[in-house]
């Protein structure tokens, strides 16, 4: 009797104190995007900070995690058992996942992310999983992304795999005979190339794989082509397609904001911009209703990823892009978080406070290796600074505000000489891009000094040949000025560009508007007479041009619809739209004028196919959702700031 009672006792005590246990479905992912599914049972006492951990590669030390989720984000956490389901990227390595418990008194104050929330403790591990694996592994193309080259026949494709060996495009007009092939050039970089913390730490770097660049050549004007990449040996890509420019069209359609970001369904060192997820699903709606015989562009003017320094941020961005970036080319220009760092080349003494070290110590590396824009601008071994080309009835100039852009200087020089060489002709408009404005009623005070630089150096340029309308990022909100120059307002855009700023497309803070001059500390921010239209909805703009008018138009995310529209006539007239102005009251008028046939197909196609692109992304909204109805009660969680410090 002693003997079973005691063989009983036993039995209780293994099973009171039995290890957590914890396993995931499916065993391997096809791609990046594809969902898994991680269970757990057996979590003794739970915590609402007991953790999961997502590791790649799975040998990463505790505090190396890629991202977390606590665990009260399954609704039966309480009873020691939960599950959560998320899409992985594909790091071109394995994942594994590992419960922590953590409690309150366990906070460590100096251990912080960029928000400065506490970062979760690592002292109880519970339990770790097995190897997660992706069925293509390293081998299969991915994050494929397009853009122009200096020559009109031409499509640069790149794309990332996880090794060196050769890989190839191969395109053509019908798909199922692909048969013109271009040898793709791979590059990558190493840890040794980034210049400053996170990025050249353990903690933040990761491989970043091998980044190919192949230019397919002698293109039809406006002919629809498929393409694939990759090899016969590691396996190719899906097959995409795209429109080839057509020098003789004068049409053109441009998708463009700054400040974008990307989303990832964890919490990691850095907050995501979840907003960025409503840009991308738009503008797909858009670039779905143009059909398969209409070219257009996406110009991402600055800000590009905000991985500052954490490399994986990366490969989310192009994940959640390339449905996008694989049929139209996407242009960019270099921002703040992706350049700055404390010993780069160009630090005058009047923007001592305007560049520090927002890039998180990648000194342009990623952004120089993982794009190929036209032209050849450098510096420092960082490309893509500034370019230009020509799309239908508009000339597109691409600036850098993170490099000297003072008279007698490259970029100066490169500026005034295309602006000068701009064959009105042919493109009747001009649109410049940067990053940091030139104009904003936003007061930040370090970018005070750039500003007033701008208007010193680059406005003249500006005024003597014509420029029609200048973007800038930076500041995330949507703000339209009137022509301006010199701070004055004018009738027409001839010696007076049209100033819009866009760089709402995803980053949450928030600008500081201008206060009134004779109340400066009374928190009442009107809009001054120069500032047409202010707007706090996240959103993008659209620009559709033919040879005698151009349009811009705001589209906000809550809704799909136009919130704000300016029509710039080539004649010098400016149209603003009919909204009124502060903060997001929404324009009315936009449906009311047909002038574009391709802009009204947009308008009404969109509609039409906007219930197969609202599919897009869903399990990533019903994600946030959930977490948004969980993670705000508990302090130790993630506290969402406005700070002004993060543009």
């Amino acid at each position: 009797m002693i003997t079973v009672y005691s063989s009983f006792f036993l039995l209780l005590i293994s099973t009171v104190h039995s290890k957590p246990t914890i396993s995931f479905t499916p065993q391997t992912l096809n791609r990046s995007g594809d969902t898994v599914t991680i269970q757990w049972t057996g979590v003794e006492s739970p915590s609402d900070l007991d953790w999961l951990g997502i590791y790649s590669p799975p040998e990463s030390p505790h505090d190396h995690f890629i991202g977390y989720k606590f665990l009260s984000d399954s609704p039966d956490w309480q009873t020691g058992s939960g599950s959560i389901s998320l899409p992985l990227t594909n790091l071109r390595s394995d994942y594994s996942f590992r419960i922590f418990h953590w409690t309150q008194s366990e906070i460590n104050p100096k251990h912080k992310d960029h928000d400065h929330n506490p970062l979760p403790g690592t002292r109880h591990l519970l339990t770790e999983s097995n190897r997660l694996t992706f069925r293509f592994s390293a081998n299969r193309p991915e994050q494929i992304h397009l853009s122009y080259t200096d020559t009109v026949n031409e499509m640069r494709v790149m794309f990332v795999t996880g090794d060196g060996e050769e890989r190839l495009a191969r395109y053509g007009e019908v798909k199922e005979r692909l048969n013109n092939t271009v040898k793709a050039r791979g590059v990558s970089y190493e840890i040794a190339r980034m210049c400053h913390a996170p990025a050249n730490t353990t903690i933040g770097w990761r491989d970043p794989g091998w980044t190919f660049d192949a230019i397919m050549k002698n293109l039809k004007p406006g002919v629809k082509y498929f393409y694939q990449v990759g090899s016969e040996t590691k396996g190719w890509s899906e097959i995409h397609t795209f429109v080839s420019r057509d020098a003789n069209s004068d049409k053109t359609l441009a998708f463009m904001f700054g400040d974008m970001g990307c989303y990832t369904p964890y919490r990691t060192f850095i907050r995501g911009e979840d907003e960025s997820l409503s840009t991308v699903k738009w503008i797909s709606r858009d670039i779905k209703a143009l059909g398969d015989d209409k070219a257009a562009i996406v110009s991402h003017i600055g800000d590009i990823s905000y991985a500052k320094g954490y490399s994986w941020i990366w490969d989310e961005f192009f994940n959640q892009i390339e449905p996008i970036a694989s049929k139209t080319p996407y242009h960019v220009c270099i921002g703040n978080h992706e350049y700055d760092w404390p010993m780069q080349p160009w630090k005058p003494d009047w923007a001592a406070y305007v560049y520090g070290k927002d890039s998180g110590g990648e000194c342009g590396v990623p952004y120089s290796v993982k794009f190929n824009m036209p032209g050849d601008s450098s510096e420092a071994k960082v490309r893509n600074l500034y370019y230009s080309y020509d799309m239908g009835s508009v000339h597109f100039v691409y600036i850098s505000t993170e490099t000297e852009f003072l008279r007698g200087g490259k970029q100066y020089s490169f500026i005034k000489s295309d602006l000068e060489s701009v064959n009105r002709s042919k493109t009747p408009f001009v649109v410049v891009q940067g990053h940091r404005p030139m104009y904003t009623t936003s007061t930040k005070g370090s970018d005070i000094a750039i500003r007033m630089k701008m208007i010193e150096h680059l406005e003249p340029l500006f005024v003597e040949n014509n420029v029609t309308v200048a973007l800038w990022g930076h500041v995330h909100r949507y703000e339209r000025f009137c022509p301006i120059s010199n701070n004055t307002c004018g009738e027409r855009w001839h010696g007076k560009p049209v100033h819009l700023v866009i760089g709402m497309a995803g980053k949450e803070t928030q600008p500081i508007w201008e206060p009134r001059p004779n109340h400066p500390d009374v928190p009442i921010f009107p809009q001054p007479a120069r500032s047409m239209y202010r707007g706090g909805e996240f959103g993008y703009t659209r620009l559709v041009a033919d040879k005698e008018r151009l349009t811009i138009s705001y589209v906000g995310n809550h809704d799909g619809e136009v919130h704000d529209k300016v029509e710039i006539l080539v004649s010098g007239e400016v149209i603003s739209g009919s909204g009124s102005s502060d903060d997001g009251n929404k324009e009315t008028s936009f449906e009311s004028k047909a002038d574009f046939a391709v802009l009204w197909y947009i308008e009404g196609a969109g509609v039409m196919v906007l219930g197969v692109v609202l599919g897009y992304l869903i399990g990533f909204f019903s994600r946030r959702k959930k977490e948004a109805g969980t993670g705000s009660s508990n302090p130790g969680r993630w506290i969402q700031l406005k700070s002004q410090e993060e543009t």
